[in-house]
């Protein structure tokens, strides 16, 4: 590390050798970017920790050299382009091997299709890619170019210069005015305001468009003019870089002055913009790539799609094909020159025998090698970008209040949005509007409601309790007097009023809440808040502020009363305030009526807050400040210190009371998750709030009900939980890891016990074993691990989704993460591979771009193996034809070209613009997601039933045009025609074939698909006209000439044209049609009504398609013992078109639960389906009237005291049989199938 900051910074400083200089620029840009996104994963910057502190001299030449302050977002420089693209390029596999191949083609004698046809389309590929790539890169280039030649004045030689932001060095003073950028990491000196205070806003880093308060150090507050600053000596001391935006440790030494702590209240961040302030004055302490802003501009961790990875591992086993087949072609060679050598020698085969058989495995390798599609990266590459825009370009998630647009910020995972099984949520902001609004409060044992805006203070009960000499008044008083001090809202006078700026929502509404009851906070200076209380204006000393995190979940303020008094008012969560208070959590006054009123509130849904107070004597308070000091300058540790310090103070408190707070639902949110519990997907609420705010929530939201039983998990050690966790698994019984109606709510105490490692399996059971899961009161760490654990338990596909800083985590350890840009800022939407601007826009990102995606990828890729298959093949073919000779059928430049160009647009428009229904029935019937989710379009059994398939075409596509030309007469002239002929023949019959084949396989037939699949025959024969009379005039493709005329001109040609095609896809075709009449599934029921203009609800209340009933095909099942093993079996079989040999449902008399899921069965409705399918039989025999109509149907006697459930399997049997009895009607449906699957 410090070799290449040394190595860095001498090529950022020397003028010498510029472009090597840009080149090691981006050389370290690149390795910092590698190990930025390490970190990202869980790695703690603690190295930087144990480096050595950055000493800054000011006004003094710097002993240390550091970087310049020119930055660089651009992957790419001139000279490191070509290395770093071949680099990223080859970390491919398949680029590998075909690289490997076009080598080994450049051996003389080895390769039978040439030195070039290889290497051609890969260069081809490479370079659109690198097209791509400088396109994107000079995108970057001109905004960092933009960015570096911004101007700032710094003080040199005793006066202003302006010079540009590049030009920047650490150490130096710089002037930034109102409205302008810091140009990097400053530390305040002074400011144009009174005691140094400045306000920013930092939406270009987090978002938060709040301004924010910072304060030079009263000892620097001084340096307002050049003559002060030209005299001011100090040394300041800091940490190194690093990317925490919130934190910042150092110290400055004046000079014959006491040492001064230094934090983030001084910190000026680039980035960040100066606001309301004329001027400050702020040194330069961290420049160019160590900026914070910079150390943060990493890409978040890399994943990939699981078809990705099951892609990965087709192509490892088609090159084990490959392998095999070449070895068995040149080990058959050699055999068959081994048995023709003596019978055959006038050939000369005694001569070809002497060829080494490693050359012979080469020529096969190098002949079959285009097994594996060479240009299924680039394309899925390319179409995976463009889908990416599709989902920008959606208007129907397009927030117009926020004017924000969906956003797909990776285009890697646009697949498995429709695979999800697991979301888990954040409430605050996500679920929620996170717009706070003061509803009420409980002070001394007393609920008191918010005033409307058209009552009189005077009416209220407060205020009667005020006036009156009521006990509670002095409470009342420091109840309100707290409210309106303790805090960090900054107030900003507009129009007679005051606008309040916080770090959070529910700040700004405790302050404005407080103002409501006439206790307004005015104004606030780094030393004190001046509240105009009851219309006395009360200016309270500030002596020390004891910040909120996530950690302490308080916050606490320090201050000096108008009378003198030093008081701690400190509020945060119950569950840290009340250990604290005097005389213990039960015996402070008002604590069993002010908690009994945290639970009515929190069952309203309600944030809420507790309030204390403590009375700290002088001496004491000298004492702690002191120690105060010590732990606020030092450089490591400080926050441990600080928060030790903290813990002496905040203890003895006095309760006052509890605020709470409405944050109200997002719109659409209930609709929402109903409708992503009845695609099959589970929804998990993550929050840090109460456990009753979040059960009431969750109740708002429709992910509970009523009828649902909850698991309460809120134990207070190890034990407890053990014995807890073992207590609900026995209760589970057999159905324990199977989803049942059953809601689990456990709290962040417990679950720190519940994850650790001798029961995190237990937990996890007890989770997946439940439908609803409700973790409250948990930190962001505690976010990420139990994403992490169900990940990793389950190998489901996930998804996180959150809004603030503490969702961070947790979005980068799912599979999926989305940002939410809400009022907390843009961290999770950095963080996120998509952002959305509402949660109820997440349900159209699933069902709809999801589903269109996975199906669209799924069969581009299938798809794009079977198109190389049913060429490749052939050659295999005729090698058995050829004698194991190794000839190539087809003329070298053709084989190159077939991926590249002759069969590249039906992939690009399957890929784009296939769909699998419209997007009004994806919504409206959320069930249409489940076959994507259970991944049953791309798998290792569909994807060999496409290689087999494509096998099976193959065989076709030789062997018919060999029948055809056996006769050795193709024109009527009588001549015949050689090899290459017959190549041309099979080749244009392939191309016809797999672009037909693309059709079938598309759902929706638009312009493009007709463009794609016409199209690309046409450019073939334009190809072979041209290309037939090129030569001599281009000396290439010698052996074509006039190929095109004798091709064209022969009647067989023609003929085969014609009947290869359609003799080929022809079982495709019955076997599609049939499938599509008989066995079709719920989606291409769908479908098909869709394209009829039928209403589809009607259809999947039908029972061969209801998932209310759950039928399921059971081909060699005999029992389910269960629902959930029939939903189970109804995933993995939906698919099938095996005809069914049975069918099982549930019925309401078994269960009243909403489908896709249902509870265990009861031991009455258990049965053997195979017993029952000859029930039936024996009751069609004894019963006449069920011929004739469906109304006259009997019911065998001993079923009728059956459950309801076994007497619907009865009707469904009955219902099979009398639906395909009819053979003329089944004829005419099978007829009109042909009709809704081509037109």
């Amino acid at each position: 590390m410090a070799l290449r900051e040394y190595v860095a910074g001498f090529f950022h400083n020397h003028n010498v050798m510029a472009p090597f200089s840009r080149f090691y620029r981006a050389m370290v840009l690149k390795m910092n970017q590698h190990e930025d996104e390490a970190t990202t994963s869980g790695i703690t910057d603690g190295a930087a920790d144990e480096q050595q502190n950055r000493v800054i001299f000011v006004n003094r030449p710097q002993p240390q050299k550091f970087v310049n302050n020119r930055i660089s977002t651009a992957k790419y420089s001139v000279p490191s382009f070509v290395p770093l693209f071949l680099f990223e390029q080859f970390r491919r596999y398949s680029n590998c091997f075909f690289l490997l191949i076009a080598l080994l083609q450049q051996i003389p004698d080895v390769s039978p299709t040439g030195r070039w046809t290889t290497l051609t389309p890969l260069i081809l590929i490479l370079t659109v890619s690198a097209i791509k790539e400088v396109v994107e890169d000079f995108k970057r280039h001109r905004a960092d170019d933009e960015t570096n030649r911004r101007k700032v004045e710094v003080l040199r030689d005793g006066r202003w210069q302006s010079i540009r932001w590049e030009k920047l060095q650490v150490g130096d003073i710089c002037k930034v005015v109102n409205n302008q950028f810091f140009p990097a990491d400053l530390v305040l000196l002074a400011s144009s305001e009174p005691q140094g205070i400045s306000f920013i806003e930092t939406s270009n880093l987090d978002g938060e468009t709040n301004l924010k308060i910072r304060q030079a150090s009263p000892d620097t507050a001084r340096l307002d003019s050049v003559f002060t600053l030209v005299d001011f000596r100090a040394t300041v001391q800091c940490e190194p870089p690093n990317r925490h935006l919130y934190e910042f440790n150092g110290m400055l030494k004046e000079a014959n002055a006491k040492t001064l702590p230094l934090n983030l209240e001084q910190m000026l961040l680039r980035g960040a913009m100066l606001r309301n302030t004329a001027w400050v004055h702020a040194l330069v302490v961290y420049t160019g790539h160590e900026t914070k802003l910079m150390k943060n501009s990493t890409k978040a961790p890399l994943k990939r799609s699981s078809i990705d990875r099951q892609t990965n591992t087709h192509i490892l086993m088609l090159f084990m094909i490959l392998l095999v087949l070449s070895l068995l072609s040149a080990g058959c060679n050699e055999l068959w020159l081994s048995m023709r050598t003596n019978t055959d020698w006038y050939s000369g085969l005694d001569e070809a025998q002497n060829a080494h058989f490693g050359f012979n495995f080469l020529t096969f390798l190098i002949l079959y090698n285009n097994l594996i599609p060479i240009s299924l990266q680039v394309t899925a590459e390319i179409v995976r970008f463009f889908q990416a825009k599709f989902i920008a370009m959606d208007g129907e998630m397009y927030h117009e209040q926020t004017d924000t647009p969906a956003l797909a910020r990776t285009s890697n995972l646009n697949e498995e949005l429709g695979m999800v099984r697991y979301v888990f949520s954040d409430k605050t902001g996500t679920l929620t509007c996170n717009i706070m609004e003061f509803r009420k409060c409980s002070i001394a044992e007393v609920i008191y409601n918010k005033p409307s805006p058209n009552e009189r203070l005077e009416d209220t009960l407060l205020y009667q309790n005020l006036n009156s000499g009521h006990p509670s008044a002095p409470v009342i008083t420091e109840f309100l007097t707290m409210l309106a001090v303790c805090h960090t809202v900054i107030p900003e006078p507009i129009d007679g009023g005051i606008n309040y700026h916080a770090a959070s929502p529910d700040e700004r509404a405790l302050v404005s809440g407080a103002a409501a009851w006439g206790w307004a906070f005015e104004t606030r200076t780094p030393t004190a808040v001046t509240v105009r209380a009851r219309g006395r204006s009360l200016t309270f000393a500030v002596l020390h502020v004891l910040a909120f995190t996530s950690a302490r979940k308080r916050m606490s303020v320090l201050v000096r009363t108008p009378t003198g008094e030093i008081k701690l008012y400190c509020k945060g969560a119950d569950s840290v305030i009340y250990p604290r208070l005097a005389g213990g959590p039960r015996a402070a006054p008002y604590a069993e009526a002010t908690l009994a009123h945290l639970e009515h509130f929190a069952s309203e849904g309600l944030r809420t807050l507790v309030y204390a107070v403590a009375d700290v004597p002088e001496r004491v308070y000298e004492d702690w400040s002191n120690m105060y000091h010590k732990a606020s300058v030092a450089i490591h540790d400080r926050e441990q210190k600080i928060e030790e310090a903290a813990l002496l103070i905040e203890n003895n408190l006095r309760l006052l009371g509890a605020t709470a707070i409405e944050d109200k639902l997002q719109d659409g949110v209930p609709e929402a998750i109903a409708a992503l519990l009845k695609a099959n997907i589970h929804v998990w609420v993550l929050t840090g709030d109460k456990q009753e705010t979040a059960i009431n929530v969750a109740h708002s939201a429709r992910l509970l009900h009523s009828a649902m039983p909850l698991l309460l998990l809120n134990e207070e050690s190890l034990d407890a939980t053990r014995e807890s966790l073992s207590r609900h698994l026995t209760d589970f019984g057999e159905n324990l890891r199977k989803e049942n109606e059953v809601a689990l709510v456990i709290d962040g105490q417990t679950l720190k016990y519940a994850m650790g490692c001798d029961l995190k399996k237990d937990f996890i059971d007890l989770c997946v074993s439940c439908k609803v899961v409700v973790c409250c009161r948990v930190s962001p760490i505690q976010k990420a691990e139990v994403v992490e654990m169900v990940s990793r338990a389950t190998g489901a596909v996930t998804l996180a989704i959150g809004d603030g800083a503490n969702d961070v985590a947790m979005i980068q350890r799912a599979s999926v993460g989305v940002g939410i840009s809400g009022v907390e800022g843009l961290q999770a939407v950095c963080a996120s591979d998509y952002s959305i601007a509402q949660f109820r826009f997440l349900v159209r990102l699933l069902l709809v771009h999801g589903a269109w995606n996975y199906s669209r990828i799924s069969k581009l890729i299938l798809y794009s193996f079977y198109k190389n298959i049913c060429l490749y093949v052939i050659e295999l073919w005729f090698a058995i034809y050829s004698a194991w000779s190794g000839q190539i059928l087809f003329e070298r430049w053709t084989i190159g070209f077939y991926n590249v160009i002759f069969t590249a647009l039906p992939p690009f428009a399957i890929g784009l613009f296939d769909k699998i229904c419209s997007p009004e029935i994806m919504l409206r019937h959320p069930v249409l997601y489940i076959p994507s989710q259970q991944g049953l379009l791309f798998n290792v059994r569909v994807f060999w039933v496409w290689a087999v398939n494509a096998l099976l075409h193959s065989v076709l596509l030789f062997w018919l045009p060999v029948l055809l030309t056996s006769h050795h007469v193709l024109w009527s002239s009588g001549k015949d025609g050689g090899y290459l002929v017959l190549g041309n023949f099979v080749y244009t019959f392939v191309v016809a074939t797999v672009c037909l084949k693309a059709g079938l396989a598309t759902h929706s037939w638009t312009w493009v698909t007709h463009v794609s699949i016409w199209g690309s025959l046409a450019l073939w024969f334009l190809f072979i006209l041209v290309y037939s009379n090129l030569y001599p005039v281009v000396v290439i493709g010698a052996v074509m000439r006039g190929m095109d005329r004798m091709v064209f001109s022969s009647l067989v040609f023609w003929f085969g044209l014609l009947l290869v095609p359609v003799a080929t896809l022809l079982p495709d075709l019955v076997i599609t049609v049939v499938h599509n009449s008989a066995f079709k599934t719920m989606t291409e029921a769908v479908r098909e009504s869709e394209i009829k203009k039928r209403d589809p609800a009607a259809l999947l209340a039908h029972p061969r398609h209801s998932w209310t009933y759950l039928i399921c095909y059971v081909r060699g099942m005999t029992t389910f013992k269960s629902a959930a093993d029939a939903r189970l079996a109804v995933a993995r079989l939906a698919q099938s078109s095996r005809r069914p040999r049975g069918c099982y449902r549930t019925c309401a008399a078994c269960s009243d639960a909403a489908p896709p899921r249902a509870p265990p069965l009861s031991s009455s409705c258990r049965m053997d389906l195979r017993s029952l399918k000859r029930r039936a039989r024996a009751c069609r025999r004894r019963t006449s009237s069920a011929r004739t109509t469906r109304a006259g149907r009997g019911r065998a006697p001993e079923l009728t005291d059956a459950p309801p459930c076994r007497r619907r399997v009865h009707d469904v049997l009955l219902d099979r049989r009398y639906d395909v009895q009819s053979k003329n009607k089944y004829f005419r449906h099978i007829l009109m199938n042909f009709k809704y699957t081509f037109f």
